[in-house]
């Protein structure tokens, strides 16, 4: 499998990164086909993987490291701190009380001594990212973890994160995890061209757009699934925006028939095709989805391809905002936009 630098790190990725969001109990509970998805991707050349501490409370980062014993070393492994791990309100967030303990807490759940890239999972609007940038730049220094990364993150807390670094001494963010497919595509607005400007590596997560690009949902109607229970704001076609996904993957199959390739392949190879993206994650959760979705990394998109498939989806289109997997605190929290609501 083709590998890529990430940004400037030096570091070589597999331009398909595992995923493990649906390893443990939240997706796949078997942790035995967990492993076995693990050792047919890095037998398959795929060297990246990703996990976070908030994947099924933690048990996913469990299951990959006992999965990894004995091959840490050929991995680059990326996991993510941010979202609740405990009632007690100061077990979350990016402050530095929390990381200190979230990466001994990730690196005791992945049998490991390092992390290669540490990515703040969120934007934490109560923590000063000056705050969060000290405490990983002290990761950095001391070897814990390699690169510090972001998931996620607008325009603006990437060129903050920027400015930090430069201006008070920090270790720069070197990756961004940003949501990307056929279906969301506002990355392309401002976050992968300041990627780009920056020499910072892409992860995209979502290649498939949460299963709407799976190729299950053609014919006229989404299936009901785990997810589209969880989500129902996604997937809820009385929606205008959902009813709008499903008829761009109507036209987005038809054209993957014509071309020859699997709806999937078409997905996934498509995100590898953007200058500023380093590699797709990849999220199976049974072998049959892996398996489905490894060849994606060697399919050619024409430019002809390319100018149908702009055709059907123009560039920055993003169908419904909540695919985006963010919400702006400046629109949900009534304290910053009224001032009855303030302190």
């Amino acid at each position: 499998m083709r590998l890529r630098t990430l940004g400037g790190t030096g570091i070589k990725v597999s331009v398909l990164t595992l995923g493990s969001m649906m390893f443990g109990p939240t997706g796949n509970p078997d942790e035995a086909e967990c492993a076995r998805i693990i050792h047919r991707a890095l037998d398959a050349g795929i060297n990246t993987i990703d996990t976070a501490d908030l994947y099924s409370r933690g048990v996913s980062e469990e299951i990959v490291g006992r999965a990894l014993k004995g091959r840490r070393d050929n991995v680059v492994l990326a996991t993510k701190f941010h979202g609740p791990m405990g009632d007690d309100p100061n077990m979350r967030g990016a402050s530095r009380r929390w990381i200190a303990r979230a990466v001994e807490d990730s690196l005791r759940r992945l049998g490991t001594d390092w992390i290669d890239v540490y990515h703040v999972h969120r934007p934490d609007p109560d923590t000063d990212f000056d705050e969060t940038l000290g405490a990983l730049t002290d990761l950095v220094r001391t070897g814990k973890i390699r690169a510090i990364g972001t998931s996620t993150f607008p325009a603006s807390a990437i060129v903050e994160g920027q400015w930090l670094a430069e201006r008070r001494g920090r270790e720069r963010v070197r990756c961004e995890q940003p949501p990307y497919s056929l279906l969301t595509r506002a990355a392309e607005t401002e976050v992968l061209p300041l990627c780009r400007s920056y020499g910072m590596g892409v992860l995209i997560w979502s290649p498939l757009a949460g299963g709407w690009l799976s190729g299950r949902h053609r014919g006229g109607s989404a299936t009901d699934s785990s997810r589209a229970r969880r989500f129902p704001e996604r997937w809820d076609l009385a929606l205008p925006a959902n009813a709008a996904k499903l008829r761009a993957v109507e036209a987005l199959g038809k054209l993957a028939d014509e071309v020859g390739v699997s709806l999937v392949h078409l997905a996934i190879a498509w995100t590898l095709e953007h200058p500023a993206v380093t590699s797709a994650i990849i999220g199976p959760r049974v072998m049959e989805h892996l398996e489905s979705q490894l060849g994606a990394a060697e399919v050619p998109l024409s430019t002809d391809v390319l100018d149908r498939i702009d055709e059907i989806v123009p560039p920055g289109t993003t169908f419904n905002p909540a695919d985006v997997g963010y919400d702006a605190p400046g629109l949900t929290d009534l304290a910053l936009r009224r001032r009855s609501h303030g302190s």
